[in-house]
C-alpha cells in the first residue's frame, strides 16, 4: 500500500534493489512505516507524525492496546501472566504488562494518544510486581527489569527518578550491570547492560538527565565497545553465537544489531570498535536487499509480528538499514 500523504523517494545508489526494499517497508504496519519515513527517508516531520499517530489505531499497536484488561494490565500480571508457573508452556511468556509496554515503545506508539494515556494511567494505578507487590512504576529489584521500567516510564511520561538512582548505584566496576550481582557476580552482563542503557538513554532524552546519568551511560557504553559488541574481553572470542543472529522483539536478550541500534540512537559518530559488528550486519543482507528474521525467542506472544525465522523481516531490514546509514556505509535516501 502507499502511505497517504507520503512523498515519493528514490535511493542514490543501487536504485532498483533499494526502491523495492523501501516500497516493501512502506507496505508494512504503521510501526514500520513511520520509522522508515523518519530514519531512512528524512520525511517531513508532519508526514512522520501523521503516520506515527496510526500506530495506536491500526495494526499491531491497536491490537495490543485492545488486549489490555479493564484494569489496564495485560494477561493480569506485571512481568508474567496471572497464575503463571515456570515449566508450563514453552519458554517465557511475553504477554503480561511489562513486555507489552516495552513492545509498544519499540513500535513507537504515540505516548500522548488519549487511548495510550488511559491505559498507562490504569497501569500506574493497578499493576503490581510479582516480586513483592511494588507499584509498577516503582520498579522491582532486578536491574534488567528496572532498566526496562525506566525506558517505559520515560517514554510514556511517568516519573522514574528513584529507579534511575538505584540503577546508578548498581553499576559494576567494569561499567555494566548484571541481575546476578545480588548473588555475588562482579562481572556485567550484555543482556542486562543493554536494557539499562536503553532505559537511561530514554530518561536522558525525556528529562535532559544530568552528569551522573551521562557518566553512567558512557561507562556502560565503554563496557560494550571494549568488547566490540559481541566479543570476550579476555580472549577475543565470540561470547555467544546467538548474538550474531538478529531477532525482534529482542525482549531481554542482547544481540549485536540491538547494540548497534542503541549506539545509532545516541546520535554520536560511530566508534571504530563497532566496525566488525557492522560488517556482520552487512554480511547478512540477502541478494534481494532484505534481512531475515533469526533466533526468535520462545514463549507465548499476543500475535506474531512476522512470518518466522528464515523469512524476510521488515524489522531487521529497517534496523539494519538505519545502522548502516548511521555508519556511513549506506548511501542516504533523497527525495525524488
Amino acid at each position: 500500500m502507499t502511505t497517504p500523504g507520503a512523498p515519493t523517494y528514490r535511493h542514490v545508489v543501487d536504485a532498483d534493489t533499494d526502491r523495492d526494499v523501501l516500497a516493501w517497508l512502506l507496505e508494512g504496519d504503521p510501526a514500520i512505516r513511520w520509522q522508515a519515513l523518519r530514519d531512512l527517508l528524512d520525511a517531513p516531520r508532519e508526514v512522520v507524525a501523521a503516520e506515527r499517530a496510526r500506530v495506536a489505531t491500526e495494526g499491531w499497536g491497536a491490537r495490543l492496546l485492545a488486549a489490555a484488561g479493564p484494569d489496564g494490565q495485560w494477561a493480569g500480571g506485571a512481568c508474567f501472566p496471572a497464575g503463571f508457573r515456570w515449566g508450563e508452556g514453552e519458554g517465557q511468556p511475553w504477554t503480561a504488562t511489562y513486555p507489552t509496554l516495552r513492545l509498544l515503545g519499540w513500535l513507537g506508539v504515540d505516548p500522548v494518544s488519549p487511548r495510550v494515556r488511559a491505559v498507562v494511567d490504569l497501569v500506574r494505578a493497578n499493576c503490581r510486581w510479582e516480586h513483592d507487590g511494588q507499584a509498577f512504576f516503582d520498579g522491582e529489584v532486578e536491574p534488567c527489569i528496572n532498566g526496562g521500567v525506566v525506558a517505559i516510564g520515560a517514554y510514556f511520561g511517568v516519573p522514574v527518578d528513584a529507579i534511575v538512582e538505584r540503577l546508578l548505584g548498581e553499576q559494576l566496576a567494569d561499567g555494566g550491570w548484571n541481575c546476578e550481582a545480588e548473588n555475588g557476580s562482579i562481572r556485567s552482563s550484555f543482556h542486562t547492560t543493554i536494557g539499562v542503557l536503553e532505559g537511561l538513554a530514554a530518561f536522558e532524552d525525556a528529562t535532559g538527565g544530568d552528569e551522573a546519568v551521562a557518566r553512567a551511560c558512557r561507562r556502560g557504553e565503554e563496557y560494550l565497545l571494549a568488547r566490540r559488541l559481541f566479543r570476550r574481553l579476555t580472549t577475543g572470542g565470540v561470547v555467544d553465537d546467538d548474538w550474531l543472529a538478529f531477532s525482534f522483539p529482542p525482549w531481554w536478550h542482547y544481540d549485536a544489531l540491538r547494540g548497534l541500534d542503541y549506539f545509532r540512537s545516541r546520535g554520536d559518530e560511530p566508534d571504530p570498535r563497532v566496525a566488525e559488528a557492522l560488517e556482520r550486519v552487512r554480511e547478512k543482507r540477502q541478494p534481494d536487499g532484505r534481512w531475515l528474521l533469526e533466533n526468535t525467542h520462545s514463549g507465548a506472544v499476543h500475535f506474531s509480528l512476522e512470518e518466522g525465522d528464515g523469512r524476510p523481516s521488515r524489522w531487521n531490514t529497517l534496523r539494519a538499514l538505519r545502522v548502516l546509514r548511521w555508519s556511513g556505509a549506506q548511501a542516504r535516501w533523497s527525495g525524488a
